[in-house]
């Protein structure tokens, strides 16, 4: 099992009720499929630094996960279908950028 980290940005048009379901359809995707969530963050709503699909903002959310590969295929896949992601990436994390990510959790935590 490998650790990941998935950024996808919604469409600025959907209410507050449809992203937190799109949000929980993808997050069940995952967990169904085995994946230990490691850490959810909602970004909220951001400017986009060039248009997409003619909108100029978005809202974003970060998964950071454990899982094998084969799930990151399933997922992208259900990304493409999805006319609600506007855009996502999937990144395998090494060992520095896990300590990384663990850092800036805290950090996080902090502030809070």
């Amino acid at each position: 099992m490998k650790h990941y980290e998935t950024v996808f940005i919604l469409n600025p048009v959907l209410s507050e009720e449809q992203i937190k379901e799109t949000v929980k359809k993808y997050e069940d995707l995952l967990v169904s499929r085995g994946a230990k969530m490691v850490s959810k963050e909602d970004w909220g709503l951001k400017k986009l630094a060039y248009p997409i699909q003619h909108k100029k903002s978005g809202f974003y959310h970060l998964f950071e996960y454990t899982v094998g590969g084969d799930a990151i295929n399933e997922l992208e896949v259900e990304f493409r279908r999805d006319e609600r992601i506007m855009r996502y990436l999937t990144v395998a994390l090494d060992k520095y950028a896990v300590a990384w990510a663990e850092k800036r959790r805290n950090r996080n935590k902090q502030k809070a």
